[in-house]
């Protein structure tokens, strides 16, 4: 058996690369791909000032929420809990009443929220948001 140069050693020790980089190129295409199909979910919060107004104020049950989160159903002045019952009375009066809920932008998300679920819990097939 022939000796082995130094240079002969060093080329036999080599580690080919090209296999990993063809994995790393097909995982690659692969997560492109893939993301690209991902639906995100989410709610169109745009101005309402720049929608036509569909829904006349006179005919609606409007909830008010004040800057110190106080909120007003028709007229009268509750807490966020009791909103349900009282929208239940205005509701029976008139079942197909809309309700807009107007919002003070420094009011708390979470009345907010809690507003449009007791509305809907009370039997209100349409709720909105206003300006």
């Amino acid at each position: 058996m022939p000796a082995r140069t130094h240079r002969q050693q060093v080329a036999d020790s080599d580690v080919d690369l090209t296999p990993m980089l063809d994995v790393v190129f097909i995982m690659l295409i692969f997560f492109i791909v893939t993301a690209s199909f991902v639906k995100e979910y989410g709610l169109d919060l745009g101005n309402p000032a720049h929608r036509p107004q569909s829904v006349s104020e006179s005919s609606a049950i409007l909830v008010a929420i004040t800057e110190s989160n106080l909120v007003t159903v028709a007229g009268r002045q509750t807490e966020a809990s009791s909103v349900r019952a009282l929208l239940e009375s205005q509701l029976a009066e008139a079942p197909e009443a809309p309700v807009v809920v107007r919002a003070h932008p420094d009011s708390s998300n979470g009345v907010l929220a809690t507003v449009i679920d007791k509305a809907r819990l009370a039997g209100a097939k349409s709720v909105s948001l206003a300006h």
